[in-house]
């Protein structure tokens, strides 16, 4: 039997009906259909939360920024200078400092000031309402660049406590805080990566520095560089290269400041740099020298010196060791004031307390016999005291 047309284009008109029904439904319940999401909801999260607890080294990283942040300080030195025409015109650079008395007092790096006509300090403090002092400078000591200022403030400032330098270590974990290209209160971390650096600044040699990882940028210099708790143990004051930091950078080791605060205090002037060059030599160098201790090899004595007037020789030639080429002929100090000098930073601990005047007992490995050689200490030139 057949069906009539009206009736097949019934059955025709209820089954697309029906395939628009079913296609509607399968649209509105399936995740994902011509481009469209459709909600979907979970009992419980997909994804993973994290476990936002802080460990104790983040821990104590927060606590001493906190507590150091607002003793630290950003240092404006306005210098004037002549263009090609000759007018005087004012030039502005920036560094760091750091507060270490409730009086203002503030330690920092003598090339921030160098030169200055007004200097301006602007604690980090949030709760100071962006106070800036004048500060006057006290006492510099451009040997070890390192300077001392003062501002005047009108209640007890936060300050920081110096640390003791010469018992540092490699390895040793320290955070630096300061303002680098103009970022106040930034902090970075790392660890000391050297001691007993020496290297070339524009004025001369400084000798004897830290090196460390922690982030040093232009602006970071007259920052802290603190131990991990909280002390100073050096002054952030020079970077290896001539933009920014690649992971190397220097500190002046603040026992080094203590004596520029001793002589502001009313103590006797520091001593100059016995004027000796070298380096230390380990038990490897004394076997492959052949000589029978370790010590400090004596490569040059400056001309007209405390070390030269002692008496002291630096090498008269030099030798092949290996693949190394090694200044030889110097003395070779074994002693420091009875004490062996057994490291390389012997030297500079043996002679970070002395003074003007003071004198120093050397002994000396000099060829096959052994000297005894007494070096009086010259004094250094300071700034004003006040």
């Amino acid at each position: 039997m057949q069906m009539s047309r009206p009736a097949r284009g019934a059955v025709r008109a209820i089954f697309c009906g029906a395939l628009v029904v079913f296609a509607l439904l399968l649209w509105s319940t399936w995740p994902v259909q011509l481009g469209r999401v459709a909600p979907v909801v979970f009992d419980e999260p997909f994804w993973t939360e994290a476990d936002s607890t802080l460990n104790a080294d983040e821990l104590s990283n927060i606590e001493i920024y906190n507590r150091a942040s607002p003793a630290t300080v950003h240092i404006t030195s306005t210098v004037l200078q002549r263009n090609w025409f000759l007018e005087v015109y004012p030039s502005e650079s920036t560094g760091s400092g750091f507060l270490i008395d409730a009086e203002g007092r503030i330690l920092t790096n003598f090339h921030v000031i160098q030169g200055s006509a007004e200097l301006e300090v602007s604690p980090l403090t949030e709760d100071d309402d962006g106070n800036r002092y004048k500060a006057t400078v006290l006492a510099t000591d451009p040997a070890n660049d390192l300077a001392l200022i003062q501002i005047r403030p009108e209640a007890p400032m936060p300050f920081l406590a110096l640390g003791d330098s010469d018992g540092v270590k490699v390895g040793q974990k320290v955070l630096a805080i300061g303002n680098p290209f103009g970022l106040e209160g930034t902090l970075t971390t790392g660890v000391i990566s050297s001691t007993g650096r020496s290297i070339q600044d524009r004025s001369g040699v400084l000798k004897d520095l830290f090196q460390t990882d922690a982030a040093i940028n232009p602006g970071n210099s007259g920052g802290p560089l603190l131990d991990s708790s909280g002390n100073v143990i050096g002054v952030n004051t020079a970077i290896y290269g001539p933009s920014g930091n690649i992971g190397i950078g220097f500190a002046m080791p603040i026992n080094r400041a203590k004596a520029l605060l001793r002589f502001v205090k009313g103590g006797a002037q520091p001593p100059q740099d016995m004027g000796v060059e070298g380096f230390f030599l380990t038990r490897r160098w004394s076997r492959a020298l052949r000589l029978p201790t370790t010590g400090y090899l004596v490569t040059d004595v400056a001309k007209g010196s405390a070390a030269a007037e002692a008496g002291l020789r630096g090498a008269s030639r030099d030798i092949i060791v290996g693949n190394y080429r090694v200044p030889w002929g110097g003395d070779v100090i074994i002693e420091v004031d009875g004490a062996a000098v057994t490291d390389k930073t012997s030297m500079q601990q043996a002679l970070s307390l002395k003074l003007a005047g003071d004198r120093v007992a050397l002994r000396v490995l000099r060829g096959d016999a052994e000297l005894e050689l007494t070096v009086t200490l010259r004094g250094r030139n300071m700034g004003v005291r006040l």
